[in-house]
């Protein structure tokens, strides 16, 4: 495996291990291109993850650096689907439909302002999404993977079990395994 496929898969564990164990619907990184054809490798481990039920997309690029959404399209899907984020989204102007929410994301994501909408996409409680919009990311009870403004030991848990599943992909990447193969256990 050349420099750059380690360097995706080592990024990939490391920031995305929840998507990618399925204990939650997607993960989010910012991947800076290089000259040394990117673009082929991104396209590769696109095919690589499908078959193992994850989904590599670009959202967006700018300036040498694209938005890769990691995500389990079923769980994303049902994510998507729960009642208070789809009433969430209706309220943002998102179409109903995963992939045309995905399309719109990616469109906001060239905007000036940053789309918060995005946490409901990972998997962030709607509750803490509408948090820190509200107070504009100051005042939450807890910082952890994200701004928490909701219950705290339930957001703590959560985050355990995301720092759990980091720990698993990095340990095997430490011991040789590629990604593909860790997936196939998954």
């Amino acid at each position: 495996m050349d420099q750059h496929a380690r360097r995706l898969e080592r990024t990939l564990a490391y920031h995305c291990a929840p998507a990618l164990a399925g204990v939650k619907p997607a993960d989010l990184i910012s991947w800076r291109e290089s000259e040394a054809g990117d673009g082929a490798l991104l396209r590769r481990y696109a095919r690589l993850l499908a078959g193992r039920g994850v989904r590599l997309r670009v959202l967006h690029r700018s300036c040498g650096r694209c938005l890769l959404l990691i995500y389990r399209p079923e769980l994303l899907r049902d994510c998507l689907k729960q009642p208070e984020v789809a009433d969430m989204l209706g309220r943002d102007g998102y179409p109903k439909g995963m992939e045309s929410q995905l399309r719109l994301l990616g469109r906001r994501l060239a905007a000036p302002e940053f789309p918060h909408e995005i946490g409901l996409f990972l998997g962030y409680p709607p509750e803490d999404v509408e948090g820190f919009r509200r107070e504009g990311g100051r005042n939450c009870k807890f910082t952890g993977l994200w701004k928490v403004y909701g219950p705290v030991e339930e957001a703590v848990r959560r985050f355990q079990v995301f720092y759990h599943c980091r720990a698993h992909f990095c340990q095997g990447m430490d011991e040789g395994n590629t990604l593909i193969q860790m997936l196939s256990a998954v």
